[in-house]
């Protein structure tokens, strides 16, 4: 039977230049993302090696890469890249990725917690 582990980076926080409207492109904001990593951990469980997993180090920085990088206008396109660029980096061991991209503090009117998108891309078990 195939195993289905999972690999959680949760909460992480980037500062980014994100948004439709001129101010957020131009003063920035936080922006929280969780993400899931569908990966088969049953070797390296047993091997107690790095290279028999996925470097959750490797998937931070790519994923600030994208959260800190270029302006988009639509977090829906900032969580689509980080899928993208994490099924492609790490296609090897990654079966499926879950990305939870979470606006805090958008500029629109209104009492509300946050703003995000939830986007699954490959294969979950």
């Amino acid at each position: 039977m195939d195993s289905m582990d999972y690999i959680h980076l949760n909460d992480m926080e980037f500062y980014g230049y994100h948004g439709a409207l001129p101010e957020e492109t131009k003063l920035g904001q936080r922006f929280r993302a969780t993400v899931s990593l569908a990966v088969d951990l049953s070797i390296a469980g047993k091997t107690d090696d790095l290279s028999d997993t996925v470097n959750y180090a490797e998937v931070y920085s790519t994923c600030r890469e994208i959260v800190e990088g270029e302006p988009l206008k639509l977090i829906e396109t900032v969580a689509e890249k980080m899928t993208e660029a994490i099924l492609s980096k790490f296609k090897d061991k990654v079966r499926g990725t879950r990305v939870i991209l979470i606006k805090p503090d958008p500029p629109i009117p209104g009492h509300y917690a946050s703003v995000s998108v939830d986007i699954t891309r490959g294969r979950f078990a």
